[in-house]
């Protein structure tokens, strides 16, 4: 069963078994939505998890604790919201855990786990089809066609900015069917803050650590995964790669690639094996 507990989705469920000598293992798991979407696009996830017994959070971004369908008639919260009051707010939700627990972001919300686990937050973490954090300048032409509906006009810093279903097909589900497709826009595709793309776009031309910056050298920073689809449009196995390559810490960095996979991974069929690649992988690299 999920719960709606306002700003953070939760799913409960029976006590997992621990085996022995592993008492320390994360038994919560902190999904954190991207762009485009909401905690709603994590819906089979959550029930996944929830029946191997762990306890599933899927916050929402400050402003974003209503539905879809409110969220765009309307997108207020989303042309207010930074990237700044999402850390923090996700900061706060992992901080009223009574032990650090694995994070598992999608698209932005893989730039955001980047940037918790740089702030000593959680246990482990996976980035699925993830956006840069700062310092990363490949910027594949798929990418840029893929968010040119928000740069295309610098008007766009100040607004919440939509897709057709056309550039959601593109950019999130280009090897699913039509009608696979226009189904998981109806049901998840809401506006995303022109604000923050267009912040992100231009972080490596300002100077001085802009939002979306992370310490690539921090040995205290626990283990991370990049998971990258094969035909991704907006977040390409390049973005994913090159954006591994800028740790150059002591801890664990690795990629995978899912070739044949598109950017929205978490919808895809045969999405079990990625989500659970992602859980075995954390809990053989958590840190407690």
């Amino acid at each position: 069963m999920i719960a709606d507990r306002g700003d953070v989705t939760e799913a409960g469920g029976p006590p997992r078994a621990v085996p022995s000598g592993m008492a320390d293992t994360p038994d919560t798991i902190v999904l954190v939505h991207g762009f485009w979407v909401t905690p709603r696009s994590w819906e089979h996830w959550i029930d996944h998890y929830q029946g191997k017994g762990f306890r599933v959070l899927a916050p929402a971004y400050p402003g974003y604790e209503v539905e879809v369908e409110a969220l765009n008639a309307d997108p207020t919260p989303i042309e207010e919201v930074t990237v700044p009051a999402i850390i923090g707010h996700l900061e706060a939700v992992v901080a009223e855990l009574a032990a650090p627990p694995i994070l598992i972001g999608h698209s932005a919300g893989g730039a955001f786990v980047q940037i918790l686990l740089d702030h000593g937050v959680g246990a482990a973490g996976v980035a699925i089809s993830s956006a840069p954090t700062e310092g990363v300048h490949v910027v594949p032409l798929s990418q840029i066609r893929s968010t040119f509906p928000v740069l295309k006009n610098p008007a766009n810093r100040h607004r919440a900015v939509g897709l057709t279903h056309g550039q959601w097909h593109y950019a999130f589900t280009n090897t699913f069917t039509e009608e696979a497709s226009r189904a998981l826009y109806e049901r998840y595709a809401i506006p995303a803050s022109g604000r923050i793309l267009w912040g992100s776009s231009l972080a490596n031309l300002q100077p001085g650590h802009q939002d979306t910056w992370v310490d690539y050298g921090n040995d205290q920073r626990v283990p991370l995964l990049f998971m990258s689809g094969g035909e991704d449009h907006l977040m390409p196995p390049k973005v994913q790669r090159s954006n591994a390559k800028h740790y150059n810490s002591a801890t664990v960095t690795e990629v995978k690639e899912y070739p044949g996979r598109a950017h929205l991974m978490p919808s895809e069929e045969g999405w079990e094996e990625v989500a659970d690649d992602a859980l075995a992988w954390a809990l053989a690299h958590a840190r407690t």
